[in-house]
């Protein structure tokens, strides 16, 4: 009785904490997010002049992260919607739709009016309803110098067959935050965690919300169990069996004054009805078996044909004193809710015209497959170096340690021969965090994202696909262009940085304008 009310008692003074705490930061960037709305506001003015749709056949979109990438339900088409660039200098924020034409392999670039604001780190959420339904919540804009921030609170849906955006208001929804996860489940929207950061504080969530898609009214959900602690970036899924599976995210506290320490989260858990009922749920923590990622943040999710949670890419950010260093990654994994198991994804690698001919030959005897993974993994891993040279000339040298194909079991079928020699290795998407993933007929694709190269952030813009039920080889679709790698050394003094906000904002307009007048050409 005693241990179970301090427990209780201990629970409401978090409660308490986190609350002063939200109440502190909002008030601190209630001043911020008012110098924000000026230029947000005068963004969508920009935007008002536009009074009918317009598409345009494009190249392929610019560099960009924390965009979302989303697939049609009825048509062989990915939907890029938002994200953010950095040079060094200048933060720019997108609200441009883009539609990448699968079988054409062509882009075109949707102009719709009344678009929602700038925005990157948001969610997007695909329904089939009335043709395709794109549903959007929160994300954040920065100031230019990317040292204000302004975090959305708005819902929005895109009709795809009238190609008509729609922001829905509701109220009792969740507060302004990023690096949130929602998912459909059902008819309704789950949304998970996320944070809300201003110049001097910031906060972490671990609340739960549903959104009705019948009713279009929000609820915030009180899951009984212990559930995650407050985190953004995390892993989220809806399972065959109903539940939605969480994993992993990112958060940090403040150890100190002006010390901050970033956890990277591992642990696992399942949200699932209690008693079928869907106005009651209950968290489950699980320790599924298998290879599990390492931890990093910065990773992304799809889901893969078989309603197995695909997971790549990512990065570990190591702290040693004052140098911030990140080891990047380009590594597949699979998680099955059905199994309650992780899975490392590896290539076989395509196989040759030789092997394709010898259709009739008999089956090896058991453990001949084991043998040749032997063989495979004997190879030993394959270090590829690629150079890139920058717009201003500096060149970027990016690492790839490949593993030896089939060195290491995926998540595939059991009677699969995985015995033939495998030729070398192909280099696929590099190393990144914050890429965009769709799945369409069992095709991964990966775009964009971002990684480091000592100082310098590269942001990217080529496109990669892969083949989820062969697993062979990834294939480039858009190749990285070196001509849009812009790097802006950063200025030391207060009045370069202002002369940036005041060049940057004037950036957004001549980017706006060269828009219309290339929209009229």
């Amino acid at each position: 009785m005693g241990k179970k009310g301090k427990k209780e008692k201990k629970g409401r003074g978090a409660e308490k904490t986190a609350a002063k705490m939200e109440k502190k930061v909002s008030k601190r960037s209630r001043k911020e997010e008012e110098d924000l709305e000026a230029l947000i506001v005068h963004f969508q003015t920009l935007d008002a002049r536009k009074t009918e749709v317009v598409e345009t056949p494009c190249s392929p979109p610019s560099p960009r992260l924390n965009a979302s990438l989303s697939a049609h339900p009825e048509k062989d088409e990915l939907i890029l919607f938002g994200g953010e660039y950095f040079n060094g200098q200048k933060t720019v924020l997108y609200n441009e739709l883009y539609v990448y034409h699968i079988r054409k392999d062509t882009w075109t670039k949707v102009d719709i009016p009344s678009p929602p604001p700038r925005r990157c780190a948001h969610q997007a959420v695909m329904v089939p309803q009335g043709g395709g339904q794109l549903w959007v919540f929160g994300g954040e804009f920065a100031s230019p110098n990317g040292e204000q921030f302004y975090h959305y609170k708005d819902l929005w849906v895109l009709h795809l067959a009238t190609k008509t955006w729609e922001q829905v208001r509701s109220t009792g929804g969740p507060s302004g935050r990023s690096g949130h996860r929602m998912v459909a489940w059902k008819r309704q929207l789950i949304l998970f965690g996320g944070f809300h950061e201003s110049t001097r504080d910031y906060i972490y969530y671990n609340d739960v919300y549903a959104f009705n898609l019948d009713t279009f009214a929000w609820s915030k959900l009180s899951p009984a169990g212990t559930g995650p602690t407050p985190r953004s970036g995390c892993q989220m899924s809806v399972t065959p069996q109903g539940g939605i599976v969480l994993y992993g995210g990112y958060s940090k506290q403040r150890v100190k004054k002006d010390v901050d320490k970033g956890t990277r989260h591992s642990d696992m858990f399942l949200l699932k009805p209690e008693d079928g009922r869907e106005d009651k749920w209950v968290w489950t923590r699980i320790n599924p078996s298998g290879v599990k990622p390492t931890p990093r943040s910065g990773f992304s999710v799809a889901m893969a044909p078989n309603h197995q949670t695909l997971f790549f890419g990512g990065v570990c950010d190591k702290e040693e004193e004052e140098n911030l260093e990140g080891e990047f990654f380009n590594d597949l994994y699979f998680y099955d809710a059905t199994r309650n198991r992780w899975f490392a994804g590896q290539l076989k690698g395509p196989k040759s015209e030789k092997k394709n001919r010898r259709r009739g030959r008999k089956e090896e005897p058991e453990g001949g497959s084991q043998q040749a993974c032997g063989r495979a993994s004997a190879q030993g891993p394959v270090e590829v170096v690629k150079e890139v040279v920058a717009e201003d000339g500096t060149v970027v040298t990016i690492k790839q340690v490949l593993a030896a194909p089939g060195s290491v079991g995926q998540a595939q079928s059991e009677d699969e021969d995985s015995s033939e020699e495998a030729s070398s290795p192909v280099p696929g998407p590099c190393p990144r965090s914050n890429a965009m993933l769709a799945v369409k007929h069992g095709m991964l694709y990966v775009y964009g994202g971002m990684f480091e190269a000592g100082d310098r952030q590269i942001t990217l813009s080529d496109l990669h696909c892969l083949d989820l039920h062969r697993m062979e080889a990834w294939k480039a679709l858009v190749e990285m262009d070196p001509e849009t790698q812009e790097w802006l050394e950063e200025t030391d003094s207060e009045e370069d940085s202002e002369e940036e906000v005041e060049g940057a904002e004037g950036g957004y307009e001549d980017e706006d304008s060269a828009e219309e007048s290339s929209a009229e050409d």
